[in-house]
């Protein structure tokens, strides 16, 4: 059985499912934070005026909320002479306008982005099944092993890649300081919540 947890606060929502159902191996149990991964591709693709489908290896970390980190530090985009780094072309509100996303179309629509999710389930899906094309990573929640001095015990957003329906996280990336600061934000964040969740489950 492999499972996604779409349902806010999905990060928590699937650490809970994590303790309270031990039967399914913790590699089985993910989060969605798709819809943010496909959101940043989408403020690149604009922003540069380029396809989609040119950007890649963007990551979304932490968690599926606003104290997410839309990181560019290691995103690409293709251009006639090879891939070229996103990190100098993207400069301005990039950050917040990914975090605040969601808010901002509710706020415009007055209704939720769920076609969206649900179209990011279904890639988030056919990756983890069907696996990831060579080179390329997704951001995924999954039960933190400590990489990256992440807490282990979270279900956090990593990049990951997926082969033979398994997930494995991304491993190695240089993270600056600007960087850290952020990833510990949202590690903070989903502390807090875990803390909170359990005082009411016990």
């Amino acid at each position: 059985m492999q499972v996604l947890v779409v349902a806010n606060p999905a990060n928590t929502n699937a650490l809970i499912l994590k303790e309270f159902a031990p039967s399914i191996p913790e590699k089985n149990i993910t989060c969605l934070t798709r819809l943010d991964h496909n959101r940043a591709l989408g403020q690149i693709s604009e922003r540069l005026s380029v396809p989609v489908c040119d950007v890649k290896n963007v990551i979304i970390w932490g968690n599926h909320s606003s104290s997410q980190y839309p990181d560019v530090n290691h995103a690409t985009v293709a251009t006639p002479s090879g891939d070229k780094p996103v990190r100098e072309l993207v400069k301005d509100d990039f950050i917040t306008t990914v975090q605040q996303r969601g808010a901002a179309i509710i706020k415009a629509r007055k209704l939720s982005s769920a076609l969206s999710a649900a179209s990011s389930a279904c890639d988030h899906i056919r990756d983890w099944v069907l696996g990831t094309t060579e080179g390329t990573w997704v951001s995924m929640g999954v039960y933190s092993d400590g990489s990256y001095n992440v807490p282990a015990g979270l279900i956090y957003s990593f990049p990951v890649t997926c082969q033979n329906g398994e997930w494995k996280i991304v491993q190695g990336l240089p993270i600056d300081e600007f960087s850290r600061k952020k990833l510990d934000l949202t590690a903070e964040e989903l502390s807090e919540e875990k803390a909170l969740a359990y005082s009411c489950l016990n």
